[in-house]
């Protein structure tokens, strides 16, 4: 057992053993599930950085270990912005980015962990906007790691703003081939409309022709509730294969306080269901959803007094299936 500066750490998932890529292997999408190499259902739950333009330094070895060791995360997701200033379609440095990305590959590697290589669509809301950087983006990472069994595609993160299914089937459909005429058979996670919620459009009309996909729900407790958890559910039910890359436990804007009572509603929903999931987010900005505080720029052999109190929540949720923290004696 494990602990976090005095913290003591569970040593495997509600739902089963913790699954990792030395035990587990590639993984896979069977009947509505996601399944390790060997056709049993996995899930994966952890964290997802901020955007590697602003919080890069997040990107280490020791960190991520502590991640796998100390937080029981067994999957990792690097959010690369897109539309942003400084993102990757509005001036960044597009090789010091791809860069990042091929370090948490190798960190996530080490401490045997998943990786997401997210394309963090956001204020471009609609991912045909910059498609072109995207096939470009997305033809180079999995050249690269197409023989890594541990990565894992998300193509778009949150479409909106009136961006609809159709057009992210538009978008899905040309850069899906890209990734599978290197990675042949590698997870691929499609957002959905409406900040990735619409769900219910996927499993109407979903994509076709390709193997291992999944479809991403995003949530947020303070604001999302009864209505969108009956979303998911009735997706689910209906064999869509859903993959929550990101939630919150407050508000969407990632603001206000932390909803205990409807995190819980969320997590055992996610856990019945074995949905893998990831919270938002990894940073010490000035936001609730923040998960360091914004005076202790640490980057590296963090303690519980770095945290805030959402970091010390979701630190519970990953550790011990609670949304309830104990204070450090």
């Amino acid at each position: 057992m494990q602990t976090l500066d005095g913290k003591q750490m569970a040593s495997s998932f509600s739902t089963g053993e913790k699954a990792t890529p030395s035990k587990n292997g590639k993984l896979q999408v069977k009947e509505g599930k996601l399944c390790d190499e060997s056709g049993k259902t996995v899930q994966l739950r952890g964290m997802s950085t901020h955007g590697l333009s602003w919080y890069p330094l997040y990107v280490n070895q020791a960190f991520f270990t502590q991640l796998a060791n100390e937080w029981n995360c067994n999957v990792i997701r690097l959010a690369m912005y897109t539309a942003e200033l400084d993102g990757y379609c509005e001036g960044g440095d597009q090789e010091g980015l791809r860069q990042i990305i091929r370090e948490g590959v190798a960190y996530a590697k080490k401490a045997d962990m998943y990786v997401i290589i997210d394309w963090h669509i956001l204020l471009d809301f609609d991912p045909n906007t910059n498609k072109k950087d995207a096939l470009a983006f997305f033809d180079s990472m999995s050249e690269e790691f197409k023989d890594e069994n541990h990565v894992i595609y998300e193509i778009c993160n949150e479409p909106n703003k009136g961006c609809d299914w159709k057009a992210v089937k538009e978008y899905a459909n040309e850069v899906i081939p890209v990734i599978r005429s290197h990675a042949k058979d590698a997870v691929i996670l499609v957002g959905t409309p409406t900040w990735s919620q619409d769900v219910d459009e996927a499993l109407a009309d979903p994509i076709t022709g390709f193997d291992n996909l999944m479809y991403t729900f995003h949530f947020y407790a303070a604001t999302h509730k009864d209505e969108l958890r009956k979303k998911l559910k009735d997706a689910v039910d209906g064999g869509l294969p859903v993959f929550v890359s990101e939630y919150g436990l407050c508000a969407a804007d990632g603001s206000g306080v932390i909803d205990k009572e409807e995190s819980k509603k969320w997590i055992s929903l996610l856990n019945e269901n074995d949905i893998s999931y990831l919270a938002w987010n990894i940073s010490y900005k000035k936001e609730t959803s923040a998960i360091f505080k914004p005076d202790r720029p640490k980057y590296q052999d963090l303690g519980w007094d770095d945290l805030t109190e959402y970091g010390k929540v979701v630190f519970s949720v990953l550790t011990k299936n609670s949304v309830e923290t104990e204070e450090k004696e």
